[in-house]
């Protein structure tokens, strides 16, 4: 049970960010429980906010949603898009705001909330993700072509696929039937935890090659999508793996093992 809550802890930090979000929700939640009137929104904004909060913690609640959902263990994480997180936090700050009398109390008010928000958020156009669209759905035309090679025909299972921290960001905005063990938290995020794809993957100069293969089928992936500019210490051919096809600098390998297992 605690191996499941410290599961349900990281995937909450991880969501959270930073961690700020999460303390505005919970500031704000708390503020609206006790200073709101209305009842219908002192439940909906105040009390739900925390009861799921507190719901997404605890390991029966994952066991059940799991148990209940194919890829359970993968969307356990959008439980927690049933907090209406802004709507709150927004709501919130309007009611502090306006609960000062004097209207120059109230501006001095509005200023430092806004810049508390803008100076703890980060600026979008800042990241090296954003760049001069290349198609209608402004992903790289490299990462398309990569999951076109790699992505099931319509009514075949999703498959699993290691892709490099560099395209991971954009694989699931383009497709969904295309699941990864390890995700843009990785890389994005400050949190980091022990995954082993990513261990083997990202983190050497040099990857092993045995090693990314047992990582890999230990995580069900059918293909590993690497940089041909990657070093690796052995042929991953050799040991099994299928060379399907190289675009844009990318060599795209297919395990058999996993893909023969209907895994």
């Amino acid at each position: 049970m605690y191996g499941i809550f410290m599961q349900c802890w990281v995937t909450l930090k991880l969501y959270g960010g930073n961690g700020v979000l999460l303390l505005l929700l919970i500031a704000s939640s708390i503020y609206l429980i006790v200073a709101e009137k209305s009842i219908k929104k002192k439940i909906m904004l105040g009390i739900i906010p925390i009861l799921i909060l507190i719901g997404f913690l605890l390991p029966f609640t994952k066991i059940a949603y799991v148990a209940a959902f194919d890829e359970g263990s993968d969307t356990y994480y959008r439980l927690l898009w049933l907090i209406p997180t802004y709507v709150t936090i927004a709501f919130a700050a309007c009611k502090l705001i306006f609960s000062f009398n004097k209207s120059m109390y109230q501006r001095i008010a509005l200023v430092v909330v806004l810049s508390f928000i803008a100076l703890t958020g980060s600026l979008v156009y800042a990241s090296g993700h954003v760049n001069v669209a290349e198609n209608l759905y402004h992903i790289p035309q490299h990462v398309i072509d990569i999951c076109d090679e790699i992505a099931p025909a319509e009514g075949e299972a999703r498959v699993r696929a290691a892709f490099p921290s560099e395209l991971v960001h954009f694989v699931r905005q383009y497709d969904t039937d295309i699941l990864l063990p390890f995700g843009r938290e990785m890389v994005v995020t400050q949190w980091d935890y022990y995954n082993p794809v990513y261990e083997v993957m990202e983190k050497p100069e040099v990857i092993d090659a045995k090693a990314l293969v047992e990582a890999t089928r230990e995580t069900k992936c059918s293909y590993i999508v690497l940089s041909e500019e990657r070093k690796i210490d052995g042929d991953l051919v050799k040991m099994g793996l299928k060379l399907v096809n190289t675009l844009h600098g990318y060599d795209i390998y297919a395990d058999p093992e996993v893909l023969n297992a209907g895994l």
